[in-house]
């Protein structure tokens, strides 16, 4: 593994490679700046772009987008107290607070500051803390596979969204779907209905975009399409003296960010809250906190950063994704032949690594590119959303149909649409859905290998495997648990 760690080193150091990552730090920020547009949508919608590139240049790219629109959302939140993304809600009540102060710079500065600092030293936790993992998982054969991808999908159905019910449904709905097609093990057609574009299954492009992308567009649309007040970037820029200030702050949310990341089911917008809630609380004047405090700026931007290097590590070494943005990023992996897992380490380990190396460096670009354009995208905050959705739109329809120029993806984008605004409305979370069909197909050959090696007796060479009689095991008391927290807390949400 050290000697696939120093090839992917020197694999990560081409000018493709970062020249593609600013590209997406850029985009990711230039989307985050917009008020209503996601991370989320972002993602979504240049996705395909990383399908046509090495996947040491695609997904680095994909990297940027998410790093860059996290940070992007902190923009409108401080200038015009509307964030861009959730995790910039914690923001906005100190930011715009400094704006109205005419402070606007120091603000927008400080969010740079604490957003890069707390994404590098949560990179670089990723670097350490995936060398034992993926040395453990690299142990596993088809059993543990098996139970590992198991006990996943119960830990996502779980852990999605308020109502553990409706996410067992999801995830039970996207495992059928992913049995629809050839049958991998018997080579048996299934659940096609006659219809010869299904036999090769269910695209997953289309699907990724129509549930994640689509929904994200009518809930612009909805919005009131409100003329903002250009707010200037005014005011001096942050001081050394006032960084050195918040640095203990700082330190404290990149912790509590890297430890919530690790988590599957969290993500940014829990850590920013955290983050802040802990500075507030520790700090001697909390009353400043609200009225235009730095410190409030640093604490939710280096908490909601940090998460985004370690939720690479249950990711990559496990397939559990941390929120619906990295679940995107599992479908690029898995389009470019990353499947993550047990199995990636060992047949991709160098390329994995690079990716990896990438990320890491990739906080310098964004502190560059952060540092030059925030004037620029302070002046995108203004521009009417009537204005981008036909635009979003045409990127949507046009992603889903480059990559195999078919026309039934088109269909399969609109279906899936349509469905993931029918999910939402129903309150019902796409992620578990997703996730059945991506690790549908893994887990249904890892359990036909296990068949096989046990002569048809699953059970008995099962739990012969100690690995594989854990994971199966433990499936039962995570859900029954997360069931049980989940159905009592629910007449308090009510």
């Amino acid at each position: 593994m050290l000697e696939q760690f120093i090839t992917g080193f020197g694999m990560a150091f081409r000018v493709d490679t970062f020249a593609l990552m600013a590209a997406g730090l850029f985009g990711g920020m230039l989307v985050g700046a917009l008020p209503g547009f996601t991370t989320l949508l972002a993602m979504a919608i240049l996705l395909p772009i990383s399908f046509f590139l090495e996947p040491i240049v695609g997904i680095p790219f994909l990297l940027g987008v998410y790093k860059g629109g996290i940070f992007g959302g902190s923009i409108p939140a401080i200038l015009v107290s509307m964030p861009g993304t959730g995790a910039a809600v914690a923001t906005s009540r100190d930011g715009y607070a400094l704006t109205k102060q005419g402070k606007s710079r120091k603000a927008l500065d400080m969010a740079l500051c604490s957003s890069v600092f707390g994404d590098t030293m949560s990179d670089m936790f990723t670097m350490v803390m995936i060398f034992p993992i993926a040395f453990l998982v690299m142990q596993f054969g088809p059993p543990e596979l098996f139970a590992v991808l198991l006990l996943s999908l119960v830990i996502i159905a779980a852990t999605s969204g308020k109502n553990p019910l409706k996410a067992l449904v999801m995830m039970l709905f996207g495992l059928w779907l992913s049995f629809i097609g050839t049958d991998p093990l018997g080579g048996v057609e299934r659940f096609t209905f006659g219809i010869f574009d299904l036999k090769s299954g269910i695209p997953l492009l289309p699907m990724l975009i129509g549930v994640f992308a689509i929904p994200e567009i009518a809930n612009v649309v909805m919005k009131s399409d409100k003329v903002q007040k250009l707010a200037a970037v005014m005011g001096e820029r942050l001081t050394f003296a006032e960084f050195r200030r918040c640095f203990k702050t700082i330190c404290r949310s990149t912790v509590i960010g890297t430890g919530i990341g690790i988590i599957p089911g969290l993500g940014q917008v829990v850590a920013a809250m955290m983050g802040y809630s802990a500075a507030k609380n520790a700090s001697d004047h909390p009353e400043t906190f609200g009225e235009g405090e730095l410190e409030g700026i640093a604490a939710a931007e280096a908490a909601n950063n940090a998460v985004n290097g370690p939720t690479m590590v249950p990711l990559l070494t496990l397939g559990i994704p941390g929120d619906n943005v990295t679940a995107i990023l599992l479908g690029a992996f898995v389009a470019q032949g990353l499947r993550p897992g047990p199995q990636l380490f060992e047949e991709q380990g160098a390329t994995v690594f690079a990716i990896l190396v990438a990320m890491v460096f990739a906080n310098l670009l964004f502190l560059v590119i952060g540092y030059l354009s925030i004037p620029f995208f302070s002046r995108i905050v203004q521009i009417k959303t009537s204005v981008l959705v036909p635009v979003v739109i045409m990127f949507a329809f046009a992603g889903a149909y480059v990559f195999r120029s078919d026309n039934f993806d088109l269909i399969m984008l609109v279906a899936f649409g349509v469905f993931g605004l029918v999910a939402r409305a129903g309150k019902f979370d796409v992620m578990p859905m997703v996730m059945g069909f991506i690790l549908g197909p893994p887990m249904e050959y890892a359990f036909g290998q296990t068949m096989a090696m046990g002569n048809g007796e699953v059970m008995q060479f099962l739990f012969q495997e100690r690995l594989g009689a854990i994971g199966v095991l433990l499936s039962i008391p995570v859900i029954g648990f997360m069931l049980w927290r989940r159905l009592n807390a629910l007449p308090a949400e009510n």
